[in-house]
């Protein structure tokens, strides 16, 4: 059962509603997300900007579905997630949501095109099949011939291809990256963001950007501000 209707234009991508998280009790609770409202549309990149401990990542985990909200909403194409099953969550990550994290997340022990597989193997396809699909990745990303290598013969900017690669293979709606140039060089880090931009972005997805980067803003279609865990300026165009 799918958990996100199919229509992709019917809704926005992402909306949340008074989405709030706050840590300990008493007079320990911090709140680390204060009622932030945000929408991204389908065919957007949306960076989320601002300084440690602002509450980027936090509501980045919420938003795709890792970290329950202690207040508001958040749908996908139009699905509240939080009112789904631990079933239907699992479901709607696994098969809706791709996830790049800041240190790749990558199995030493696996080859490229095997990391790239994985979530093939967790909807059940066959092996072969999930390993030519990874391959297919592999090539949209650049590195046709890079699926037998192990990750650490490959460059920074090779792991984070793989890592995309292994995000974009289920073909899902939404796309989130944390953090995905924070440990490339500056040319490198251009580069990856770019290629994003060009090659994965397209109509039928969106892409959530978490970065304090600025060097890379260039590439935003828009450009949220956060601070102290709420949007601190409005949302612009990027220039």
């Amino acid at each position: 059962m799918s958990s996100v209707p199919t229509t992709a234009a019917a809704h926005p991508a992402i909306a949340s509603n008074g989405l709030s998280k706050w840590f300990g009790e008493g007079s320990a609770r911090m709140t680390a997300v204060d009622q932030v409202a945000l929408v991204a549309q389908f065919g957007e990149m949306v960076f989320i900007v601002g300084p440690s401990g602002s509450g980027k990542t936090t509501l980045l985990s919420m938003i795709s579905g890792i970290l329950r909200p202690d207040a508001g909403t958040v749908t996908i194409n139009g699905q509240d997630i939080w009112s789904l099953s631990t079933d239907q969550l699992a479901e709607l990550r696994l098969n809706s949501i791709g996830f790049v994290f800041q240190d790749y997340h990558l199995f030493a022990r696996l080859t490229a095109a095997e990391n790239v597989a994985i979530p093939l193997i967790l909807q059940h396809h066959d092996w072969n099949d999930a390993i030519a699909q990874a391959r297919q990745s592999l090539e949209v990303v650049g590195l046709k011939d890079r699926g037998d290598i192990l990750p650490v013969k490959l460059s920074g900017g090779e792991q984070q291809r793989v890592a995309i690669a292994r995000a974009i293979v289920g073909a899902p709606q939404i796309l989130i990256l944390d953090e995905p140039t924070a440990s490339l060089d500056g040319d490198t880090g251009k580069m990856i963001i770019a290629f994003v931009k060009e090659k994965i972005l397209n109509q039928q997805r969106c892409i959530l950007i978490v970065t304090h980067d600025a060097r890379i803003n260039e590439y935003a279609d828009r450009i949220i501000y956060m601070e102290d865990g709420r949007i601190s300026e409005p949302t612009r165009a990027a220039l």
